[in-house]
């Protein structure tokens, strides 16, 4: 969806902001630009939903918190264990609090009401989806995905998410909220072959719906993040591997940045020193994702697989540091949801 969004600068003059794309990043944009006294407007778009969303309780916290809205999702069943069997250790099982749900919902429940035609001509856009203004998206690893419709049986893991290490690759079940119903997800080889490799999971599942259509999942960015008149934000422009559980909540995050430096503009701040200011924040977010992720894969197993994407996840985060160091050290810091000085927020 494309969205248009107008706000009244300190002079009275009116800027218009666009936010092209759709999912959570699109939607908190709006939202939160309108609680600077913005009318948005939504063209809608084609978009294939992600089946399942898994909502920390702390991105759940976080979306919240964006939308003003305590109860949301509060009726869901909720996951209370994530069970982990990693380089062919025991199953481990720890405390975990999230909810299930459909992209679909998601959006459905943030999405603001949109107006009936878009405003033309804007001066300032929020890019979440392709194409983007500059930049190629750099991808670090070559993982494939691939996501398949379970049934469950085991009736306690209704409340429990799985994740396994195998030879070449690794999966991760998510209950759906429904009798028995989950979501397989497997990274690597083909899902079947990796069932085949499974001692943990295998047991627990049966094939429950279409043959799984393979999806990118390694951790990928733009190399341009920024330009004059125009910000990206978003998956489509910065995308985590799964197999830390964060990106709705970076996602998020991402959509606060870009709002308070879209905001910060509006009201008479260093257009180009906010834009970089937004860039150097979310390479930082990708660095620290990018060395969480080398843990995982360092301790998943020993095979070529394993060792192929340890090396991809190294350049990449020797690529983020380099174009760190290019960069001012930060100059603002978030205070609510708007950007200050650091030295006015101290």
């Amino acid at each position: 969806m494309a969205i248009m969004t107008m706000i009244r600068g300190g002079d009275g003059a009116v800027m218009k902001v666009a936010v092209r794309g759709s999912g959570v990043a699109s939607a908190c944009c709006a939202h939160l630009l309108a609680l600077h006294g913005i009318e948005t407007v939504t063209t809608p778009a084609d978009r294939a939903p992600v089946p399942a969303i898994l909502l920390s309780d702390s991105a759940l916290a976080l979306l919240r918190d964006v939308f003003d809205r305590p109860g949301l999702f509060g009726g869901r069943p909720r996951i209370n264990r994530r069970i982990v069997s990693w380089g062919g250790g025991e199953p481990v099982a720890v405390a975990h609090g999230a909810v299930v749900v459909s992209e679909g919902d998601l959006l459905a429940a943030v999405t603001p009401e949109s107006c009936l035609a878009p405003v033309d001509g804007a001066d300032f856009t929020i890019h979440t989806a392709p194409p983007f203004p500059a930049g190629e998206v750099l991808s670090f690893g070559a993982r494939s995905a691939m996501a398949a419709r379970v049934r469950l049986l085991i009736p306690e893991d209704q409340t429990a998410c799985w994740v396994e290490a195998v030879n070449s690759g690794w999966l991760f079940l998510i209950p759906d909220g429904g009798a028995q119903s989950a979501w397989l997800l497997g990274v690597g080889a083909a899902i079947e072959a990796l069932l085949d490799e499974s001692r943990r999971i295998a047991p627990r599942v049966v094939p429950a719906g279409p043959t799984p259509s393979a999806f990118a999942t390694c951790p990928r960015m733009l190399t341009h993040l920024q330009g004059p008149g125009w910000l990206a934000c978003g998956t489509a422009a910065i995308a985590f591997d799964p197999i830390c559980g964060d990106g709705t909540a970076h996602a998020i995050r991402e959509a606060i940045m870009a709002s308070a430096v879209v905001a910060a503009i509006r009201d008479g701040g260093d257009a180009e020193a906010l834009r970089i200011h937004h860039e150097s924040m979310l390479v930082a977010g990708m660095r620290r994702h990018l060395m969480l992720c080398a843990q995982f894969y360092q301790s998943g197993g020993t095979g070529r697989w394993w060792r192929d994407q340890l090396a991809a996840l190294s350049r990449g985060h020797d690529w983020a540091t380099a174009r760190l160091a290019t960069m001012p050290e930060p100059r603002y810091r978030l205070h609510d949801f708007n950007l200050v000085a650091r030295e006015a927020a101290a």
